[in-house]
């Protein structure tokens, strides 16, 4: 029997996550990652069945891993605002030193691996995202409102802020960096639009 080699496992997913994000999902093949990676095809198929079989391992094991770190911290029983905060926080946090697991997500985004990533996050992320929202609705602290109205509100914002740091300029051409301060001003205006 052999043994589970977790430096091959790394070495795999990290290449299989480069080559989506650069090259697609219609380019990725087997013989092409294990070359990237190091090791032969055969070595692949002892940890996953096949293609599908390892990008729907890589992109639940990843959504996993964006969701702990987007609830850390957070209670769904928290105030609108404070909860809001380390939301923003935790997010900004995960997009700006996770940016190839995010391109990752968006290649995802028009894929048949979309519904099983979603699935695998489902319940822990929307019990406790929902349960903050309803708490928030039932104190009085923003109004009742469809969610993606909410979601275009609430995070919107944060995720352009990261898309112009990524691009490293604003949207006049000027050259643009992430910053706590330039979050909290966004976030200023979001409270201030989303709260009674």
């Amino acid at each position: 029997m052999r043994y589970r080699d977790e430096n091959k496992i790394q070495a795999i997913r990290e290449s299989a996550i480069e080559m989506v994000v650069k090259d697609g999902l219609e380019n990725f093949g087997i013989n092409r990652l294990a070359k990237a990676a190091g090791v032969s095809p055969a070595t692949i198929y002892i940890y996953y069945k096949d293609k599908e079989d390892l990008l729907t391992s890589i992109s639940t094991e990843e959504a996993l891993k964006m969701t702990r770190a987007t609830l850390k911290d957070f209670n769904p029983e928290m105030g609108f605002e404070e909860g809001l905060w380390i939301q923003w926080k935790n997010r900004a946090a995960f997009s700006l030193d996770n940016h190839q697991s995010v391109n990752f997500f968006e290649q995802l985004r028009n894929s048949m691996y979309k519904e099983k990533m979603l699935e695998t996050i489902s319940h822990e992320f929307h019990s406790a995202m929902g349960s903050y929202v309803h708490n928030a609705v039932k104190r009085g602290e923003i109004r009742e409102m469809p969610l993606e109205v909410y979601w275009s509100v609430a995070f919107a914002p944060l995720y352009s802020l990261i898309k112009f740091h990524n691009e490293g300029r604003s949207l006049d051409g000027r050259k643009f960096k992430f910053s706590e301060k330039i979050m909290k001003e966004t976030f200023d205006c979001v409270i201030k639009g989303i709260m009674k």
